[in-house]
């Protein structure tokens, strides 16, 4: 019988959330590379170059963070930022990615949480996702328990590679 990963959860091991580096390019483009090239979560180019990748996550003002383990290794990262400029400006948007072996494991919430907290510091008053996949049940399923709701359904707005033309969500929380 294969071994299998323990579990991770908040209550048997802390991940140290700290701001993304140069030097972290490669890791973040090991775990965004499966993601964007599967094309089913992110309305991304399926072919997108590794520089044009890194410069999505980590461009255009992102404050970038990563999850790593005790022992270093990173598990995940999210890029914060605003949603929108001037009258806009005061709800959060932000994306998330996690290494697929740390998938299942409460990474994704342990972000969230620190996202939210860096929005309030930041003076965000509501965080948003703009285009959450319906398919993509984890992750809707993580933000409703995380009290995010879904305030707008886009018929048909993403073309999954393999359920066809889906559904893409709206979903807002105030903060």
């Amino acid at each position: 019988m294969p071994e299998t990963a323990p579990q991770f959860t908040p209550q048997t091991a802390a991940l140290r959330l700290r701001p993304y580096s140069e030097g972290d390019a490669e890791p973040l483009w090991r775990m965004l590379e499966p993601v964007f090239r599967a094309g089913e979560t992110y309305a991304i180019e399926p072919d997108i170059s590794r520089a044009e990748a890194l410069a999505f996550w980590t461009g255009d003002g992102n404050r970038v963070s990563l999850a790593e383990d005790a022992d270093g290794a990173i598990l995940g990262s999210y890029f914060l930022r605003p949603n929108k400029r001037g009258g806009g400006a005061h709800v959060a948007n932000a994306a998330f990615v996690t290494a697929p072996a740390a998938q299942g494991r409460g990474v994704a919430r342990q972000m969230l949480a620190h996202a939210e907290a860096a929005a309030r510091a930041a003076g965000f008053r509501a965080m948003q996702f703009n285009f959450v996949v319906a398919e993509n049940t984890r992750a809707v399923a993580t933000w409703e328990r995380a009290g995010y709701a879904v305030v707008g359904r886009l018929p048909g707005a993403f073309h999954h590679p393999s359920a066809g033309y889906v559904d893409a969500l709206v979903m807002m929380k105030h903060l």
